[in-house]
């Protein structure tokens, strides 16, 4: 495997060379390489390719071994996490040590290998395929488009019908989607025919915390400055985006919704990323309600292989193998 493609030299070379080296990635895999870009974020930064392909844009990751999972604080939580969790513990009348509470959630630690990888830079949906308002298969239920007619005289912007079909109002006008029951095989199967893949746990690990030591990327607390999906000031700037979904240093949107698991490969449907909003739901709060969300969380295995398009995505991989 070419040293290159790992992070320290990768991180070491100059720009030319990574142009170089990215335009034979987008060759080799049939993409359209669309430049450098510099990805700072949370201490860490990495100055990669991203690239174009069937309509998704990837971003090459480079590989490292790494130390994953957490069993102690590395900082320490900050004054407003720790104020959080003493308040719950007061309203559950009982004595917990947070840190002993927070590694019950988390994976044991371990060192970990990890290949360079072409990584979709965008969560996807799995069970839901966009469709025109003609086709046949919503035409065929009246009921369906009943519902419709009314969601258009509404005020709403968008109205799901329960697996099964969806609209949603845009500056250009209606969109819409018919839900398709999928299990993890068919997923696993599907992609495998576009020559892609999922990240495995350990992979996943990676592009969400790049080996931090932390609890999460940014240090050991929540850092309540941030505009949180599900928390956020409703007198603040609307338009100001969830700190958690910007691009961060291998240029992801990643593990920024605690309602969105994020399916990993691995023997059983897992995921990672998120808890599909069980704390939120439980009135938890916001430092255990995004602690799904940490790099470090223990991957949570389904019972079964069914996917849950409400709550289920998936991020595409290329895993680079032998590349000279």
């Amino acid at each position: 495997m070419n040293k290159r493609l790992f992070r320290t030299q990768f991180n070491q070379m100059e720009n030319i060379e990574k142009q170089v080296l990215m335009e034979s990635l987008a060759a080799r895999y049939d993409m359209t390489f669309l430049g450098l870009h510099t990805f700072d974020h949370w201490g860490q930064s990495c100055t990669t390719g991203i690239f174009e392909k069937d309509g998704r844009e990837f971003v090459f990751v480079p590989g490292d071994t790494v130390t994953l999972g957490w069993e102690q604080f590395a900082v320490g939580l900050n004054q407003e996490s720790r104020e959080e969790l003493e308040y719950l513990f007061r309203e559950w009348e009982m004595e917990r040590d947070p840190e002993e509470m927070i590694r019950e959630s988390m994976a044991p630690v371990r060192q970990a290998a990890i290949g360079p990888m072409l990584v979709g830079r965008e969560l996807e949906e799995i069970n839901w395929e966009p469709v025109k308002m003609d086709d046949p298969r919503l035409t065929v239920h009246p009921d369906w488009l009943k519902e419709f007619r009314d969601f258009a005289w509404s005020d709403s912007s968008s109205l799901t019908l329960h697996q099964s079909a969806r609209i949603e109002r845009t500056e250009d006008g209606f969109h819409t989607w018919i839900y398709h029951c999928t299990d993890y095989d068919a997923l696993l199967a599907g992609l495998e025919k576009q020559g892609l893949s999922l990240p495995t746990a350990d992979e996943w690990a990676y592009l969400c915390g790049g080996g931090c030591r932390t609890l999460f990327p940014w240090g050991d607390g929540l850092d309540y400055s941030m505009r949180l999906r599900w928390f956020e000031d409703m007198d603040e700037d609307e338009n100001r985006p969830y700190d958690m979904e910007e691009p961060n240093f291998f240029g992801l949107s990643i593990a920024y919704d605690p309602y969105m698991r994020e399916v990993v490969q691995a023997d059983r449907l897992t995921t990672c990323g998120g808890d599909g909003g069980c704390n939120i739901c439980g009135g938890l709060g916001p430092f255990l309600g995004f602690l799904p969300c940490s790099p470090h969380c223990k991957p949570e295995v389904q019972e079964d292989k069914e996917l849950n398009g409400d709550y289920d995505f998936y991020r595409p991989i290329i895993r680079v193998e032998n590349h000279d």
